[in-house]
């Protein structure tokens, strides 16, 4: 009998890719999307999880306006701490795996070298401060739990940099972009294989995903024309000059020590998967 997995935020980027692994590995897939299951409603989820019976869930639904979380506070909180409360009680009572999705952004950014799962969390804006809540609700409610955390994270599907970055460069000619901040770019893709893999094992615990490598968003942008054959000419911003709501982690690179502990495939260069991403874009 194949396994039941429960993807929560199934219509997000991310979700669509999990929905498509999970289903390419022979599992039973129930991809909820926001319209099947407000997380925030606790009978709701009750009612869902009953229905389903999971063997894994994963948690991938999230309030992830990180500039507009800084003044809708209570929201950014009830989707990200309570809504994961919910699904943590659930899940605990059919004694399901969890695999719940976190954020670069639960670190303060001042790190000075790759950042690995034991280093202490410090998250400096309302966002990641939500999404540190869903971490402590899914430790101190589930029994058997992967917290996957992740960053700068673009697919086929949603908004993301990459997508701006390709329209922008239809539509103009010059582009600023912040070349200040430091991070490892994520291909959904590869992302959900990682999760696939890992949900598969007993080898709970917190894990770093994403691509390796690292780069400024300046460094990324540039590499998204150079593989279009995008002719526009991009110019390096600093922070200050690039005002937002909500403060971003200046160095987000991870350092992906739970992978190699724990013996599972380690996830190719940034680079490559751009390329493939663009290819098939």
């Amino acid at each position: 009998m194949s396994s039941r997995v429960l993807i929560t935020g199934a219509g997000g980027q991310l979700g669509h890719d999990l929905v498509s692994q999970f289903s390419l590995n022979g599992y039973q897939v129930f991809g909820l999307t926001r319209q099947d299951l407000d997380i925030t409603d606790q009978d709701m989820v009750k009612s869902v999880f009953e229905k389903v019976k999971p063997d894994l869930v994963v948690h991938a639904a999230a309030y992830t306006a990180v500039d507009q979380a800084e003044s809708d506070v209570d929201d950014a909180f009830r989707v990200n701490a309570i809504g994961t409360r919910n699904v943590a009680v659930e899940a605990n009572r059919y004694n399901a795996k969890v695999v719940y999705i976190s954020t670069d952004y639960v670190f303060n950014g001042q790190a000075r070298e790759p950042i690995n799962e034991f280093s202490p969390v410090a998250p400096i804006g309302i966002y990641g401060q939500s999404k540190l809540a869903g971490e402590n609700y899914i430790r101190d409610l589930c029994n058997q739990f992967f917290i996957v955390r992740t960053s700068w994270v673009y697919g086929s599907l949603g908004n993301n940099f990459v997508k701006t970055m390709l329209k922008l460069g239809q539509e103009k000619e010059e582009i600023g972009v912040v070349a200040d901040q430091i991070g490892s770019p994520t291909y959904t893709v590869d992302l959900a294989k990682s999760i696939v893999e890992i949900g598969a094992t007993e080898k709970f615990g917190i894990y770093h995903v994403s691509n390796s490598g690292s780069c400024s968003w300046y460094e990324f942008a540039k590499a998204i024309f150079e593989i279009s054959g995008i002719d526009v000419k991009v110019k390096a911003l600093s922070t200050e000059e690039f005002p937002r709501p909500a403060k971003r982690p200046a160095y987000s690179v991870f350092d992906h020590m739970g992978l190699r502990l724990n013996g599972f495939n380690k996830v190719r260069n940034w680079r490559e998967a751009l390329r493939d991403f663009l290819e098939n874009y």
